[in-house]
């Protein structure tokens, strides 16, 4: 059973890595089908031609000038899908651990008892480089599961729909029923790219709200798994970076430039969230669910602007 690897980078020094990473520590690698959006200054095509598992790799290459923002190449990431079983999306800076695919399988297989329809997201925990320039992480204790709700700095307004949030830690054995898709890590049936296509219209922030409520009121569950066999490279805080979308050198000079990105992006959510709902579009919400019953699930009152923390 296939599993297609949607990776969407912007100029990011450590896509090869997470595509080596990702093939050597999998248990089944013939088993794998990348798809690659590398938004970026120059094609990489001849690395990715060069890779021992090139004929496992669908490699699109677009100017980083005349890039839109992630949901944007993430939809074209899932537009390289083409009948796989299974869609794990991740962050082009990623670090796997040995048997990541069984470890998900596994975890995927149980949860089928419960829905017919689950997810499986949450942040990773972090890794980083020591001075040897070798990944090191901290192995979690497995005795606590991550929990994604709003952050308690962050609310709901009347002109604008987009929340952050965090993690939260929560004693248990057992994966937890949660509201929130965490992007850079999903893994569940690809039927979900088909039932919840990426929105191309969004950004950054907001992203993860759509596909949420969108995948809920589809029918979809989603659930924050006990074990995460992936590490991610977690940028500081505060700090400008040059492969940032929004870095000031590229902002303004495309086409539709960051504010207006921004903007468009609020928009849509405040659409989504607040207005008529976009049903009957792909982009909108579903029909096996209501919004009001997201709202009484996850305390997260988009009607009222309140939220149950």
């Amino acid at each position: 059973m296939k599993i297609f690897v949607s990776i969407a980078s912007y100029c990011d020094e450590l896509l090869f890595f997470t595509l080596n990473d990702c093939y050597q520590k999998a248990a089944n690698p013939s088993n794998l089908v990348f798809a690659v959006v590398d938004q970026n200054e120059a094609s990489q095509k001849d690395a990715i031609d060069a890779l021992s598992f090139s004929d496992q790799v669908r490699y699109v290459f677009i100017n980083k000038m005349e890039t839109f923002g992630v949901s944007w190449a993430r939809n074209i990431a899932f537009s390289l899908y083409d009948g796989e079983a299974y869609l794990l999306q991740i962050d082009s800076h990623t670090y796997f651990e040995q048997g990541w695919d069984e470890s998900l399988l596994k975890q995927y297989s149980q949860l089928r008892e419960k829905s017919a329809k689950p997810i499986l997201s949450i942040y990773p925990y972090a890794f980083r480089f020591d001075d040897n320039k070798q990944p090191v992480f901290t192995k979690p204790s497995g005795e606590y599961v991550m929990e994604l709700r709003p952050h308690p700095d962050t609310s709901l307004t009347d002109d604008n729909a987009v929340l952050r949030f965090r993690a939260g830690h929560i004693k248990t054995s057992e994966a937890v029923n949660g509201c929130h898709i965490a992007a850079g890590f999903l893994f569940t049936s690809a039927d979900f790219i088909e039932e919840v296509p990426y929105d191309p219209y969004l950004y950054f922030h907001g992203e993860e709200q759509s596909l949420s409520v969108r995948a809920y009121t589809r029918g979809w569950d989603i659930y924050h798994p006990v074990w995460i066999p992936l590490y991610h490279y977690y940028k500081e805080s505060g700090v400008s970076y040059a492969n940032q979308h929004w870095h000031e050198s590229v902002r303004n000079k495309r086409s539709l430039n960051h504010a207006h990105l921004k903007q468009r992006s609020q928009n849509r959510v405040n659409r989504l969230l607040y207005g008529d709902g976009m049903v009957g579009s792909a982009y909108g919400l579903g029909q096996v669910r209501s919004l009001t019953d997201f709202i009484r699930f996850s305390g997260i009152d988009y009607v009222n602007k309140t939220i149950t923390r």
